[in-house]
Formats: structure tokens, sequence, C-alpha cells
């Protein structure tokens, strides 16, 4: 039995994971599950697989329920103790206690404990103290215990956003984002494009997780950028993969490409950046404007998808400044053979312009 632990945006992250065990054909059966975390059973390991997620921190595997489980840990010389859907320092360190007194036949052993958290980082698991052992316990219905087997590798996200050659800061998407609405796609293998590519953050994540990759842009110079990404890719993390890119208007894409697509994930452009929060008629006056531009996109995308392909696409939404978030309902849709299958916000408070993330299949 395993859990997730699901990162700072938990409803994406719960999507992603879902999506990601009907990707992969998991045959997972959901024991419980909270906000910030699930539990499970897989007929199949799911270990070598935790690190293609984008949205979740940790793999735990679960020994039992109740606090007697706490007998069926592993002995550690030295331990932390990361407890979810609680936040009581004296409930943590007195689990901590139990464990001390349950491995005091086994041998010495040391409680680590980081200030100010009841649930120990991933950054100090890879690098901190690697040798440590994360011994979690999730509070809901029930309790389950359990320990930390796999961790989401911050440092490796942040090589693909701040060491690649070209970057654009304010632009680009981050990696854990692009992970996550591959993710969402639900297809395991195919031809995929970003046909707002940019630098090349989304293509970047195709070629690391070994699919068809092409990505086109309008501007010459972000396609020169993403070339010159991929290259570093490639050495980086020695893959042998590579991508197709174009030149290309998104409103004209059968001019560009000769075959049909699995999926298209991209963010496209969302307008110009905001120095205040918008009011909601200025909202709607936004984004009735740039849906006009996205109306002749997604009449592009009818043109180069497969039947039955998967769109992963990021309309804008607005902060607004009395409070609350507009977000466009888009009929339009329909009338060009696209059903809406999900939608979920993803947003960094120094944005004003939230991504309302949208999965889309083509009836074609």
């Amino acid at each position: 039995m395993y859990a997730v632990i699901f990162g700072k945006n938990p409803q994406l992250s719960r999507a992603e994971f879902y999506a990601f065990i009907r990707r992969f054909d998991l045959r997972v059966k959901v024991v419980e599950e909270s906000r910030n975390w699930v539990v499970f059973e897989s007929r199949k390991k799911v270990e070598h697989l935790f690190r293609r997620l984008g949205g979740s921190l940790k793999l735990v595997r679960v020994v039992g329920g109740g606090e007697a489980a706490v007998g069926e840990l592993e002995y550690a010389k030295l331990f932390t103790v990361s407890i979810y859907g609680r936040g009581d320092w004296k409930l943590w360190r007195k689990l901590g206690s139990e464990i001390k007194r349950h491995f005091k036949n086994h041998g010495p052993a040391k409680f680590f404990k980081p200030a100010r958290t009841h649930a120990m980082p991933a950054e100090l698991i890879l690098k901190g103290f690697p040798e440590t052992k994360d011994f979690v316990f999730l509070f809901g219905d029930n309790l389950w215990v359990g320990e930390t087997i796999e961790v989401a590798d911050p440092f490796e996200l942040k090589k693909l956003d701040v060491e690649r050659p070209i970057q654009r800061p304010m632009l680009s998407i981050p990696p854990r984002l692009a992970r996550i609405m591959v993710n969402l796609t639900e297809l395991p293998s195919g031809n995929f494009l970003d046909p707002f590519c940019g630098i090349g953050t989304i293509v970047q994540e195709f070629v690391l997780q070994g699919l068809n990759a092409y990505g086109s842009d309008s501007n010459p110079r972000a396609i020169h950028g993403a070339k010159e990404n991929l290259k570093w890719l490639k050495k980086e993390f020695r893959t042998k993969r590579s991508a197709h890119f174009e030149v290309c208007d998104a409103r004209k894409l059968k001019k560009c490409f000769r075959i049909k697509f699995d999926a298209i994930v991209t963010e496209p452009y969302l307008g110009e950046p905001l120095k205040y929060n918008p009011s909601k008629g200025e909202a709607v006056q936004m984004a009735n404007k740039l849906d006009r531009f996205y109306y002749q996109v997604f009449d592009s995308f009818s043109d180069v998808l497969k039947r039955k392909g998967r769109v992963v696409f990021v309309f804008p939404a607005y902060k607004l400044r009395g409070g609350g978030i507009y977000r466009k309902d888009r009929k339009w849709l329909e009338k060009l053979g696209f059903e809406v299958l999900g939608r979920y916000t993803d947003f960094e408070e120094r944005h004003r312009v939230v991504r309302d993330i949208h999965v889309i299949r083509f009836r074609g």
C-alpha cells in the first residue's frame, strides 16, 4: 500500500494523480484520501514512475493503520517525523518519542527535528540529510503510518528552469507545471505538439518523457532559443531523444505540419502584463479580446489533431480588484468540435493573471 503527498496546489495535484494512474494503467484502488494526500493500493510497483509526477511531493510506503503500526517501522539510526492532517507540535514530539522507544531494542536512534516544521521538506531529504528516514503519519478518517521512499527532486526542476542557456523568467511556464500538463493528457505515447513553445519548456518535458516531440512558435528568436535549450538538455540529461521545431503561426498549423497529433499541450499568449487587479468588466473585456485569437487557434488545432486527441491549454483568468477570480466559460469550443473534460487553476501570488488550465478532447 502506498500514499502520495500532494504539493502546493492540491486540487491540481489530485487531478494529475488520477490522470497519471489512467495514463500508465496502474489499476489503483483508493483506500482513503484527504485534501493533501491519497492512500491507495496498486497491483504494479509505482516507485520508478513517481518522479514523472510534477505536482506531488512524496511517495510513502504505508506499513499499517493506527498508532500500533509504529511497531512495523524499520529501524533507523537517524529519523524524522512528518505529520499531515494535524499541526500539533506536542503530537509531533510524542510520535517521535514513541518511535525512539520502539527502536530501543534495535540500537541507538536520534530523532531529527527540523525547526518550525511538522513535515520534512524534500530538499533536506535529498541534500541535507539523505541518510535520514522520514516516517509519515497521515491523519484523516483513519491514521496511516508509513515511510517516505521517493521524493520529488526540486533541484532537477530548478536545473531545468534556471541552468539552461536561454531563459525568459517572466514568460516561461514552470517545469513543474509542464510536467503536470503532460500527465493531464492521459496519453503514455504519441506525437505531442506545443504550438506556443517559446524557449521550449514544455517540449523539454516531451523529450524527457520519451514522447515524439514537436514545437512551434511565430517568433524565430524563440525557436532558436528552444533549439539551444534542447542541445543543453540532451547533454545534461543524457537523452538521445530530439524534437522537431518550426517557425509557425499557431492559427495556420496545417501549413507547417503534415502529421496528425495525439496531443497538444501549451500555454499561449495570455495578454499584456497587468499592473493592477482589474474590475470584472475589465476582465471580461480582456478575455473577449483574447478569445477572438484563441478561436482561430482552436480552429487550426482541428486541422492537425487526431480524432479524440487531447488538448491541455492554459486560458487566462483574472484576480479581481474587489476579490475573487473571473473565469470565462467558452461555449465556442463545442462549436469547433471540442469537449472540456476538466478545469483547474494555478497561480503565483506575484501574478495577477491566473492560469485556467483546461483539459479538452477533440471529438473530430
